[in-house]
């Protein structure tokens, strides 16, 4: 008998892979493709669920393969009907993610890192220091299990998939496409790219890339503030791509997808909620074709970053809305939970 160390995770095979294991065997080969169905479409946790395989291969399977699933160790549920996951991985770190739901859409919010590089210093994760990169299985399994949420407490289906949890996708980029292949092909959970969106800090190179590779999902970038001296408080990243570098990345975006970006802004108390900020992503929009979300800020503590007014927020609607600019005000979900925007901490 093999021990755990020896055996490999089947979710990180190639459905070639599984083929080979399977005629090595001297089984059918078409065996694989069941097999295969039932880690990605089937979401099956163990080989015992794989009912159309034969007791004596999965044994087989059993002795040469594991899971590393993941497991909502705690959860929690906010008076808004949000709920929050701490996520325990097969190594026990941890990471969080949350389902949120409206009316007409349930929301899986997910993670892609464990921590996260980019001290933003507004953000609790930035706080955390990053530990690793999420694997493909690893990201899908949070999607599933937020998926198995919304038909249990809501009675409905999982309709969005938005990459803004723990870490930034962007610096994961083989891992992340990975999930989303898993998450939207016709094998996998079958979800259409239009419902995913990737939530990045804007990281030039990379934004091109995506544009290169003809990915199908939306693109979000978390801006904040279309003035390079303020953004760079925000966000140190600024400094390495500045603002003209990010626009030319969305622009060649636009040129290679056609598809608009959608600019994520908070508006905090005496740091950006005046009208000469407003004014700059106004004229920030008119370079490259977006919307923009205006969010309503959780805090994190008692420092310099607060939330802003609701006059603050509908006075950059009215600006923004002159100039022909798509514009939705986005309020805190979750908050009580620490499951809002920028509030995910590992605080369990």
């Amino acid at each position: 008998m093999r021990s755990v160390s020896e055996k490999r995770d089947i979710r990180q095979l190639s459905l070639d892979d599984i083929k080979a294991f399977f005629e090595a065997q001297g089984e059918k080969a078409f065996r694989a493709k069941q097999v295969y169905e039932w880690l990605w479409k089937k979401s099956a946790k163990d080989f015992d669920q794989m009912t159309n395989i034969s007791l004596k291969m999965r044994e087989k399977l059993k002795e040469h393969f594991l899971f590393k699933h993941i497991k909502v160790d705690q959860m929690q549920r906010s008076a808004d009907g949000t709920i929050k996951n701490a996520v325990k991985l097969h190594d026990n770190l941890v990471v969080e993610s949350v389902l949120i739901p409206t009316e007409t859409r349930i929301t899986a919010c997910i993670s892609s890192q464990v921590g996260c590089s980019l001290d933003c210093n507004f953000c609790a994760t930035a706080r955390l220091k990053r530990m690793r990169n999420l694997n493909p299985d690893e990201i899908y399994d949070q999607v599933v299990a937020i998926k198995e949420q919304g038909d249990l407490y809501f009675e409905r289906p999982l309709t969005n998939i938005v990459y803004m949890g723990m870490g930034e996708p962007l610096l994961n980029y083989k891992n992340v496409l990975a999930s989303i292949d898993k998450i939207t092909s016709p094998e996998g959970l079958g979800m259409s790219p239009r419902r995913v969106t990737l939530s990045t800090v804007g990281i030039p190179k990379m934004i091109k890339q995506l544009a290169d590779d003809e990915v199908k999902f939306n693109l979000a970038v978390s801006l904040h503030s279309a003035i390079d001296e303020s953004r760079s408080r925000m966000m140190p990243i600024n400094d390495k791509s500045n603002l003209a570098e990010l626009a030319e990345s969305l622009q060649y975006w636009h040129r290679k997808t056609n598809r608009k970006v959608t600019f994520e802004y908070v508006v905090w108390r005496g740091i950006n909620d005046d009208q000469k900020h407003a004014k700059a992503l106004a004229k920030y929009c008119g370079k490259v074709a977006s919307k923009v979300n205006i969010i309503e800020y959780n805090p994190i503590d008692d420092g310099e970053f607060q939330q802003a007014a609701p006059e603050s927020l509908d006075m950059y609607k009215r600006i923004l809305e002159a100039k022909g600019i798509i514009v939705n005000v986005r309020r805190s979900r979750g908050k009580d939970i620490d499951a809002a925007c920028g509030q995910l901490a590992n605080k369990n």
